[in-house]
């Protein structure tokens, strides 16, 4: 079986309905499917789709679709398939997957990669034996390798020197599960030029252990990034990233966050990645924080450049105007998001960004009018968020400001209730549940909070539009894994657990469709099949929503329709 496959499999089905006809408009009728077009609180079907210049111009019954656009037209016999329209992912790094990609990947779980299956590693001898194996056959004298997916709670302990044991003379950077967090050896200190007298008083330094996490790592990654982002293995991975969407029926992904550290080096690369044309869109909610540093350590600087970014835009990549990018607690996969209980086992919450600049900065794009999206993971780091944007609305109310919570690892019905009156809504990752909730369970958060993390029936509940995304790598770039998380609350240990907090299918798939682009402010443009909006299409071997919940996942990805085009994107090998 080949590796990549027809963006539009189904295309082979099309033929051409009114061949006689000599008129110059051409147009794509999809027939005879579960059209699912995403529109209404309800499952709703409609029996055809017209499709011309890119664009949905007909949703409805079959028989006046026939009737009534004229012209050549080539249908396209769904022969019982589902369409749906195009998966959004609104919170993915492009500039993290190349580099995890054009890595190598040590896990706790299986990775799929499109060479093939990176399996996953649990105890402490049997990761520094798989370490060892990758410093051999990747490593090199002259440039760093880049292993990402330490976790300490399936891995071990891991420091300074037993890196430089196991690499006395190759450049090694491990870099946390988390994506927030890494550990040095000597030889890549060396050579990066990283000195220890850079990084005096800085809390989330332990240079000692080669250690910087949280604002740490942030403060690390821009003296880094010419080797973080080697320009040969960072093309490399964000091919692999364009092949991993593609095969999991996305149309159109969001950063949340760019520039990660270099907006020069990240956007000359993506640009040339998105010149290949692949079948999907990307859309940039641009990085406060790091803007913030790049630009004197001035908001006001920083919101100038920010209301000068479209000029980057191209026909494929986009900077949303008016959103940005902040960041409250620390990562969940590190345990170092911020909670009202604190923590077992030595584990210590920690604040990305210092409390009285994140305020400064909330309130700064507040009153700018943007949009403003908040990473924020645990019920104190949430908290914070609800406080301030509290006291937000006292001094300068807005109507419909969408600010946007994204992850939401842990939180409480009492503050699902403040963020309904409030406003607020979310863009949660489920696949923490899966991942996470069994170690956790015995460390750090203890078996009640761990089952219980990112509730989203507290949302549903209280009809708080809330998308679902995959933060990748903190999850699979697949959507419909996301949905089955979502759907079945199920460990990787086969644990079902919270299941008062399930939502319904059809929810679920409002958070990869219609309620995806709510959180980018592109619903009147994406996300359902109606009339006006472009015509990207995700096609499916079954319905989500007729299947058994636990069967969601290995729901075949026939292909999509990109913008009313059938095509290729990726080399068939």
């Amino acid at each position: 079986m080949n590796k990549f496959f027809l963006v539009v499999s189904i295309a082979l089905f099309g033929f051409n309905l009114f061949g006689a006809n000599t008129t110059k408009t051409t147009q794509t009728l999809y027939y005879d499917g579960d059209i699912l077009t995403m529109e209404g609180a309800k499952p709703n079907y409609v029996e055809a789709v017209v499709v011309r210049d890119g664009k949905i111009i007909y949703a409805g019954d079959k028989a006046a679709a026939f009737k009534n656009f004229p012209g050549k037209t080539v249908g396209i016999d769904l022969k019982g398939k589902t369409m749906l329209p195009g998966f959004i992912e609104p919170h993915v790094h492009p500039s993290i997957a190349a580099i995890i990609l054009g890595g190598d990947i040590i896990a706790p779980h299986d990775w799929k990669v499109p060479e093939g299956l990176k399996k996953g590693v649990s105890g402490h001898e049997a990761y520094l034996k798989r370490l060892k194996k990758s410093i051999e056959k990747y490593g090199s004298k002259d440039d760093v390798l880049f292993v990402w997916g330490y976790h300490q709670l399936w891995h071990g302990d891991l420091n300074r020197d037993m890196l430089n044991k196991l690499a006395p003379n190759t450049p090694v950077v491990v870099i946390h599960r988390s994506f927030h967090e890494a550990f040095l050896n000597d030889a890549a200190m060396k050579l990066m030029k990283v000195k220890e007298e850079d990084y005096k008083g800085n809390e989330q330094v332990e240079f000692e252990r080669g250690h910087f996490f949280e604002g740490g790592w942030l403060a690390l990654v821009p003296r880094i990034a010419p080797f973080l982002i080697n320009p040969e293995r960072y093309k490399k991975g964000l091919h692999d990233m364009s092949i991993l969407i593609t095969q999991n029926g996305i149309t159109t992904v969001a950063e949340q966050g760019f520039p990660e550290s270099n907006f020069k080096m990240e956007y000359s690369m993506l640009k040339e990645e998105m010149d290949k044309n692949p079948p999907y869109d990307v859309y940039n909610v641009l990085n406060g924080t790091q803007l913030y540093n790049a630009n004197g350590k001035s908001n006001e600087k920083a919101y100038e450049w920010m209301e000068q970014a479209s000029k980057y835009d191209t026909q494929n990549i986009k900077m949303l105007p008016k959103e940005v990018k902040l960041y409250a607690d620390g990562a969940i996969y590190s345990l170092a998001m911020q909670m009202k209980g604190g923590y077992s086992d030595g584990f210590k919450g920690q604040w990305m960004t210092p409390l009285k600049l994140f305020k400064e900065q909330m309130n700064f794009y507040w009153d700018k009018g943007y949009k403003i999206h908040i990473h924020a993971n645990g019920d104190l780091g949430i908290q914070r968020c609800i406080d301030i944007t509290k006291e937000m609305m006292k001094r300068h109310p807005r109507k419909n400001h969408q600010l946007t919570l994204h992850h939401l690892g842990y939180f409480t019905a009492k503050q699902a209730d403040e963020m309904k009156e409030l406003g607020i809504e979310g863009s949660v990752n489920p696949y923490y549940l899966w991942a996470l909730t069994d170690k956790y369970s015995k460390y750090g958060l203890g078996k009640k909070r761990a089952e219980n993390m990112v509730p989203m029936k507290l949302l549903a509940d209280r009809n708080i539009s809330f998308s679902l995304h995959s933060d990748f790598a903190m999850a699979p770039l697949e959507p419909l894994t996301l949905v089955w998380t979502a759907v079945n609350r199920v460990t990787s240990s086969g644990r079902f657990v919270s299941q008062d907090q399930r939502i319904d299918a059809y929810t679920a798939l409002k958070g990869i469709t219609i309620n995806a682009a709510r959180t980018l402010s592109l619903e009147k443009d994406m996300g359902s099949i109606k009339v006006g909006k472009v015509a990207n299409f995700t096609l499916l071997e079954e319905n989500p929503l007729k299947v058994k919940p636990m069967h969601i996942k290995d729901i075949k990805v026939l292909g999509v329709i990109y913008h009313g085009k059938e095509k290729k994107c990726l080399k068939d090998i």
